[in-house]
């Protein structure tokens, strides 16, 4: 482990924000195995040493947010929306110390963290207000003497695993549905940016949220905290969002006890740029979606089709736009593309970039480690790209994007649906009969048409085939949450 350290408490207006303990049934606790340590990716130093919770406490957690579920889930909806309201606000107020702490741990600017933040607070406000819309039927009976009720109940206890990419707003979208609901949490987050969990368990705390509705429950060994969640009988349903492989893994450890599972997974999104696009709108939202992040997101664009009318046009500017951005530590100013979050990363993308070079493609710019060192990488922009080649089928998730050619309309679907994935795909056009088209074809869970930026509270979140099980966000989100309970009534 490296031995260089970082006082970041010294960077925080409030520097209790940064706790290192995990948090079980309203306590803050040490970990049985000792601790691990939080590494900055942008300097490679260390952050904090944090508690590594053995599968026996992880046990201890769950049985302990069962115990409180019961009473939580007695709690009218408007007293719980009361309480996620006040940590709402207190996320709100402490925003800035929080982007801190994120960009610490995770890489991203701070610009980019804050963003971060203030969507993730969006869940807990939106769903506050669902909490007091969980609405049940009345259905005209079926016989004189009887009559029908449909009740909608908390499932219980919900188990939560979270990225490291969006270490704030990942969890805040399957938590505000959970809480607002009525069910309480058993939640895990990333190794690498457990920072932003515990510190928003210290907001929750402060807004007044009783002991046991939320456990932060910090691990490096994702595997036991995993077959811990899967095969307790007392977790009622899982939220995950990761790749596709570990989603897999996860369903099947699921299955022996029929485990209520959401699964948020991997994308392979394409976007598409047809003729008659508004060229310079389309560079734009593609540099959004590509290079937000540093291309570490499961809804950024894997694979840019131009048509071939406009291809150099499209390249050359997107060129020009990359050479235009800062690479640097996100703690600092004015900077707009951060690290990649280990050296894995990294080579996952020279990996790709070797496989393209290899087969005929042609690095446009970038396409090097940058000067930085360490897990810096150059934007990248990569052209002559081909089906055959490694960046078509796999998910990058770097800075890197690689720009197709196509001739007709059907065609580019036909290869945009070539995917086991489904999860955003994004295209930019002005006919609106092709936009109508193309919209209905793109076999994907969300869709954006002339726009780089589709994630929000107020709409459902998630993929279709290999991309994932429910949605995250909208009313949507909350029933998932929910179990539906037909009562026949006889009179």
């Amino acid at each position: 482990m490296p031995d260089k350290r970082t006082n970041l408490q010294s960077l925080l207006r409030d520097s209790s924000l940064l706790e290192g303990r995990a948090y079980i049934d309203g306590n803050w606790v040490e970990g049985m195995n000792g601790t691990f340590s939080v590494v900055n990716p942008a300097r490679g130093d260390v952050i904090a040493d944090v508690a590594d919770l053995s599968r026996e406490q992880v046990g201890d957690a769950v049985k302990q947010a069962d115990v409180a579920q019961k009473e939580w889930a007695d709690w009218t909806g408007k007293e719980r929306s009361i309480v996620l309201r006040k940590w709402f606000q207190e996320i709100m107020e402490n925003a800035d110390d929080l982007a801190i702490i994120l960009t610490a741990e995770q890489g991203k600017p701070q610009v980019e963290a804050k963003g971060e933040i203030l969507y993730g607070a969006s869940f807990i406000e939106f769903f506050g207000e669902e909490a007091k819309r969980v609405y049940g039927e009345i259905i005209p009976g079926h016989q004189r003497d009887k009559r029908i009720h449909v009740l909608k109940q908390p499932i219980g206890v919900v188990a939560t695993i979270t990225p490291w990419n969006f270490p704030n707003a990942m969890i805040t979208r399957k938590i505000g549905p959970a809480l607002a609901s009525g069910c309480t949490v058993v939640a895990r987050p990333a190794a690498e940016t457990p920072l932003s969990a515990t510190a928003l368990a210290v907001l929750a705390e402060r807004a007044g949220l009783p002991k046991g509705v939320l456990n932060i429950l910090t691990s490096s060994n994702s595997s036991d905290v995993g077959k811990e969640f899967c095969t307790n009988p007392v977790v009622r349903k899982l939220s995950f969002t990761g790749s596709t492989e570990v989603g897999r893994l996860l369903l099947r450890q699921a299955s022996d006890n029929v485990l209520k599972c959401s699964m948020e997974l991997g994308g392979n999104a394409p976007f598409i740029v047809f003729e008659d696009a508004d060229l310079d709108a389309a560079v734009e939202g593609a540099m959004i979606c590509k290079f937000r992040n540093n291309g570490q997101t499961c809804v950024c664009a894997n694979r840019i089709y131009v048509h071939e009318n406009i291809y150099d046009q499209f390249a050359e500017k997107m060129k020009c736009a990359v050479e235009k951005l800062t690479v640097g530590d996100g703690l600092a100013d004015r900077i707009t593309i951060g690290p990649l979050i280990n050296h894995d990363a990294v080579d996952k993308v020279l990996e790709h970039l070797g496989d393209v070079e290899t087969k005929g493609g042609t690095v446009l710019t970038g396409g090097q480690r940058h000067s930085m060192g360490g897990n810096y990488f150059e934007p990248t922009v990569v052209t002559d790209v081909t089906h055959d080649m490694q960046i078509a089928h796999e998910e990058t998730f770097g800075p890197v994007a690689p720009l197709f050619k196509f001739q007709h309309e059907q065609d580019v679907i036909d290869r945009a649906n070539n995917t086991v994935f489904g999860l955003a795909a994004y295209f930019y056009a002005r006919d609106n009969a092709r936009i109508h088209r193309v919209s209905e074809a793109l076999e994907y869970g969300i869709v954006g048409v002339n726009t780089g930026i589709i994630s929000t509270e107020v709409a459902p979140f998630g993929g279709i085939k290999q991309s994932g099980l429910g949605r995250e966000g909208s009313w949507h989100g909350m029933e998932d949450y929910l179990e539906l309970k037909y009562i026949c009534l006889s009179i």
